[in-house]
C-alpha cells in the first residue's frame, strides 16, 4: 500500500489525528540551537570511519544481495536517535533509511509531537537489505550489532528510540517481547555509557496492524513528555 505525501502548508495535523486516533498535537515553539563545530567535525570523521568498516565487511549475504549500503540519515548532532530494522526496496534504491511507506508514516509520527524528521538521526540494525525484505537472521543481527553500538556511541543521543523487535533484539537480546516492553523507559549501556531508551512498534508493523497505532501514540506522548522534562532542544 502506498501512502501519498500530503501538502504540508495548510496544517497537515488532521491527517495525523486520523492516523493515530488522537485529538490534539503539540504546539510549534521556535528554539535556538548552538553547535560545537569541532565536535561536529570529529563526529563526522568517526562516522566516515564507521562507514568504511561496514563497506569493507566480507562474506555477508546481505551485502551480496543489496545494491548499496544504507548507513544513516538526519542530524548527527541530534539528541534523538531512532533505530529501525533494515533497508527495504526503496531504501536499497535510494541509500537512505525509512524512505518507503514506513518512512512516510514515521515522518507523520514525528510531526505529531512537533519534531521534523531532519532534526533527528535515523539508522537501522543492519545496513544492507535482507533478500525479499525478510527479517534479519539472528546471526546477522549479532554481527551488525557491533557496528550499531559504535554508531550509537558516535551519535551519543540523549534519547534512543528503538523501533521494532529487531532493534530490540540487537541491543537487548532475544528474551524480551516488544508487545510487553514497548512504552517503558529503559537504560541501555553501550561502551560504558548509559542511554535513556524506549521501545515502540516499527512503522511497517503499524501499516500491517493499524489497530496498534493507538499504542504508538501513547509511546509518542511519553517521548514528548521526556523531551520536555529533560529540556531537550530539538
Amino acid at each position: 500500500m502506498e501512502i501519498e505525501h500530503k501538502n504540508q502548508n495548510n496544517n497537515n495535523f488532521e491527517d495525523i489525528m486520523d492516523l493515530f486516533e488522537i485529538d490534539y498535537v503539540y504546539e510549534n515553539r521556535p528554539i535556538k540551537r548552538t553547535f560545537d563545530k569541532s565536535n561536529l567535525e570529529n563526529k563526522q570523521s568517526l562516522l566516515e570511519k564507521l562507514k568504511k568498516k561496514i563497506l569493507n565487511i566480507s562474506d555477508c549475504e546481505l551485502k551480496k544481495n543489496s545494491n548499496q549500503m544504507v548507513f544513516g540519515d538526519g542530524d548527527s548532532s541530534s539528541p534523538i536517535m531512532i533505530i529501525g530494522e533494515g533497508p527495504g526496496q526503496k531504501e536499497d534504491e535510494m541509500g537512505k533509511p525509512f524512505v518507503g511507506d514506513a518512512g512516510v508514516l514515521l515522518n507523520r509520527m514525528l510531526e505529531a509531537i512537533n519534531i521534523k524528521r531532519p532534526k533527528v538521526y535515523i539508522t537501522n540494525v543492519v545496513n544492507y537489505r535482507p533478500p525479499n525484505n525478510r527479517k534479519p537472521e539472528t546471526s546477522e543481527i549479532n554481527r551488525y550489532s557491533v557496528f550499531l553500538r559504535e554508531h550509537i556511541s558516535i551519535i551519543n543521543p540523549k534519547i534512543l528510540i528503538l523501533m521494532g523487535g529487531t532493534a530490540m533484539e540487537a541491543l537487548y537480546g532475544q528474551t524480551l517481547k516488544i508487545s510487553k516492553e514497548r512504552g517503558i523507559w529503559k537504560e541501555l549501556i553501550v561502551n560504558q555509557k548509559t542511554y535513556l531508551t524506549i521501545l515502540t512498534f516499527h512503522p511497517a508493523y503499524l501499516l500491517r496492524q493499524p489497530d496498534q497505532k493507538k499504542y504508538s501514540w501513547v509511546d509518542l506522548k511519553m517521548i514528548k513528555k521526556k523531551i520536555d522534562e529533560l529540556k531537550i532542544k530539538i
